[in-house]
């Protein structure tokens, strides 16, 4: 399974691109941490330019079904988190993959050799 850059590696990786000691970009992003729970939490919203938003929404209550019995419950209303992720960067990443699938799908094309 893939895994994102943990917070240590994506520190080491800043700090080397920045020339910034790892304390200090450490210290950035548990600012910036902070600062996005604190947007969220007041404003409903956080937004990183360039990369999304991070957006509190709210899921009102419904009936569901119990998995296994089938009976219905009460599903209660709460508040959930979504990212949203910039047009300018979906299209990056979406752009870049579909050139690497466009290759790939282009060499299982060719006809093996006879024998």
């Amino acid at each position: 399974m893939k895994r994102g850059l943990t917070k240590m590696e994506l520190a080491e990786h800043l700090a080397q691109r920045f020339d910034l000691s790892k304390t200090m970009v450490r210290r950035i992003l548990d600012e910036l941490e902070t600062l996005a729970a604190e947007q969220v939490r007041t404003r409903g919203i956080f937004s990183l330019p360039g990369i999304g938003k991070l957006v509190l929404s709210h899921r009102r209550a419904r009936t569901g079904r119990h998995p296994k019995t089938g009976e219905p419950i009460e599903i209660p209303a709460r508040a959930v988190l979504k990212f949203r992720i910039a047009r300018t960067l979906k299209t990056a990443i979406l752009s870049a993959s579909g050139e690497a699938r466009q290759e790939e799908s282009a060499g299982a094309g060719e006809a093996l050799p006879s024998t």
